[in-house]
């Protein structure tokens, strides 16, 4: 295979795309590795340029009428929000720090993959959109980012095992979606958040109380 049918083999879809469109996915993509970069480094900055990406790839996905990645997005937003409050909270001075989950968050986390499950189930049921095997696999990795991104939020070391498996499956799916420049950004993701979680692990290890950078 020619450099040339390995070009067009990957990036022969964006001949469908409006420039605009091309434009817009790929300065998503450069947010979302710049915030899933600042959180690997426990940085708070991880909020405001994710909030960036999620709310570029929220209209684009309403467009291509991805459902399942649109609602992954919205709720990214969100939780955002949440995870900006959460790390800059502070009792006694102190900012919220790393740590492993209790049982009670465990309890938690599996009722959020549930009820993920169960939501983008009926979200694509009303739409009708079970028309193809990437459908299925959306409805899962969708509960994994789900419960990723809120453990995130808390600040929790386990947050990085399950976006290393929503990565890792997001980039054949998004590839077959199409989406190529996403499909590479889940591929970078996955190494981020390798580095991530043992970047967090040491710091965990080495002192129980995180100051907020």
């Amino acid at each position: 295979m020619t450099m040339y049918q390995i070009f067009d083999l990957l990036f022969e879809q964006y001949s469908q795309y409006d420039n605009v469109d091309i434009v817009l996915e790929i300065t998503g993509v450069v947010f979302g590795l710049l915030s899933v970069w600042f959180s690997k480094n426990n940085n708070i900055l991880v909020y405001p340029t994710g909030m960036i990406s999620t709310s570029i790839f929220i209209y684009l996905l309403y467009k291509w009428i991805l459902l399942g990645d649109m609602l992954i997005n919205g709720y990214y937003f969100i939780m955002s929000i949440y995870g900006w409050y959460v790390w800059t909270k502070k009792e006694n001075n102190i900012v919220t720090p790393i740590s492993r989950v209790s049982l009670k968050e465990k309890k938690i986390a599996v009722l959020i993959f549930i009820f993920s499950i169960i939501f983008v189930y009926g979200v694509y049921n009303y739409f009708d959109k079970w028309n193809s095997i990437s459908a299925y696999i959306d409805n899962f990795t969708t509960a994994i980012f789900f419960v990723g991104m809120w453990l995130m939020a808390k600040r929790k070391i386990e947050n990085w095992i399950f976006w290393i498996i929503g990565d890792i499956i997001s980039v054949p799916l998004y590839f077959y979606k199409g989406l190529t420049f996403t499909s590479l950004q889940y591929l970078i993701f996955t190494f981020i958040a390798i580095a991530g979680y043992y970047s967090w692990k040491k710091t965990l290890n080495k002192t129980p109380q995180v100051v907020l950078k």
